[in-house]
């Protein structure tokens, strides 16, 4: 899990390269964790050709919805537009997980109200309550 904290009117997709330099992914067999997923959910703020060409550069696999403004200056160039980045909608249907997650910490107040003043206690309570939930869903599906 990556936690970066930024003010309240900066969008995510600003600052996606330094969340990503954050990520391991774990491997199944052990050793050095990884540090390219395979691939990257997102919304349509997420398709910025800023993004598209990083995520290609590091060979990380996008799901990002084009917007109809950019779908319609690509066909305006006609076959000087490029061709349409490709979209699984089947995978996309996961990225309700991240949203569903994002309403789930907001029910802690600290975390929706953001109490602390110091950016490093804040983040701390992030992890804190991330670590509640996933404690939760492992004691819910261990369950027989």
């Amino acid at each position: 899990m990556a936690v970066l904290i930024t003010g309240g009117n900066v969008h995510d997709s600003v600052v996606l390269e330094q969340i990503l330099a954050q990520v391991r992914v774990a491997r199944p067999g052990g050793g050095h964790p990884r540090t390219t997923p395979d691939v990257l959910i997102g919304d349509k703020a997420y398709s910025a050709r800023r993004i598209r060409v990083y995520l290609r550069r590091r060979r990380i696999h996008t799901v990002i919805p084009q917007p109809r403004d950019q779908q319609a200056n690509r066909a305006r160039k006609g076959s000087r537009g490029g061709r349409p980045p490709t979209f699984d909608t089947q995978l996309y249907k996961q990225r309700n997980v991240v949203e569903r997650c994002f309403a789930k910490l907001k029910q802690f107040r600290a975390i929706a109200t953001r109490f602390d003043k110091l950016a490093s206690r804040y983040r701390s309570g992030v992890l804190l309550a991330s670590l509640v939930l996933w404690l939760r869903h492992h004691e819910l599906s261990d369950r027989p």
